[in-house]
């Protein structure tokens, strides 16, 4: 049995600011893109006031993402909806593409992952100064005691690490034990049919590799992937919503005399 688990493959690097190297995740990234391009362009074009059956569906789906964020963010902060939307759309497809073996799914690669807990974190860090102030915020990392202050520090850039190390690590290891297990079935069907002559035994197909590896990548890509896309989702919901609190909430600011 030869299994080899690699990272993505580099097609070609692009010799402009050190060299800029083109590799599967990247190809996956654009398809994802032209996909969810093609599928928005598709579901609103010929949008009616008497909807039919797929405009329902659509329509009924944006509701549902409003409300989550409105019932998880405040009604306050649905302006993030659009944003929650292509995160968790983008997870998902991302995760899915996998399933065509043409390309590698975006997110068992950490950099896909790294690069979205960033960009939430950095608009947690945004708001957070921008509604409480920069001393509010950085008083907040002395709190509850001084003491705390470095265990604070830590927590703050533990957080997107622990958010892409989540999502990455699900989707990772799935495609990893599918690949360990229908390696091993393909041994045990060499195995059992090691007794019979070479040529009769290329007459019987790998039957121990049929069903098991097929749930399984149902499982991890569509099951899983539906899953962490969704973890990661409202995990960003709970992070920027915390640092986006009901005005009445907020510190007013002084006015500069």
């Amino acid at each position: 049995m030869d299994i080899s688990v690699n990272g993505p493959k580099i097609y070609f690097e692009i010799p402009i600011f050190g060299g800029i190297r083109i590799t599967q995740t990247t190809v996956s990234l654009f398809a994802v893109t032209v996909i969810l391009m093609i599928l928005g362009y598709c579901l609103t074009r010929n949008l009616k006031k008497r909807p039919g059956k797929v405009q329902v569906v659509v329509e009924k789906l944006v509701t549902m993402l409003y409300n989550l964020v409105e019932d998880t963010m405040g009604k306050h902060n649905l302006v993030f909806a659009p944003y929650i939307g292509t995160l968790f759309l983008c997870s998902i497809v991302g995760t899915l593409i996998g399933m065509t073996q043409i390309f590698r799914s975006t997110t068992a690669d950490l950099s896909v992952t790294l690069a979205w807990a960033l960009v939430t974190s950095v608009m947690v860090w945004y708001h957070n100064i921008k509604n409480f102030g920069v001393k509010t915020w950085l008083k907040g990392f002395t709190e509850p005691i001084v003491v705390m202050t470095p265990m604070n520090i830590v927590s703050e850039i533990a957080q997107p690490i622990s958010m892409a190390f989540r999502h990455f690590g699900n989707v990772a290891g799935g495609s990893v034990l599918t690949s360990l297990i229908y390696g091993a079935l393909a041994a045990l069907t060499s195995f059992v049919f090691s007794w019979l002559p070479e040529a009769a035994a290329a007459v019987f197909p790998p039957i121990f590799q049929v069903g098991i590896p097929a749930f399984l990548s149902i499982y991890f890509d569509l099951f899983s992937g539906f899953v962490q896309a969704l973890v990661f989702s409202l995990l960003t919901m709970v992070y920027v919503g915390s640092a986006c609190p009901p005005p009445a909430e907020r510190p007013k600011k002084e006015k500069s005399k």
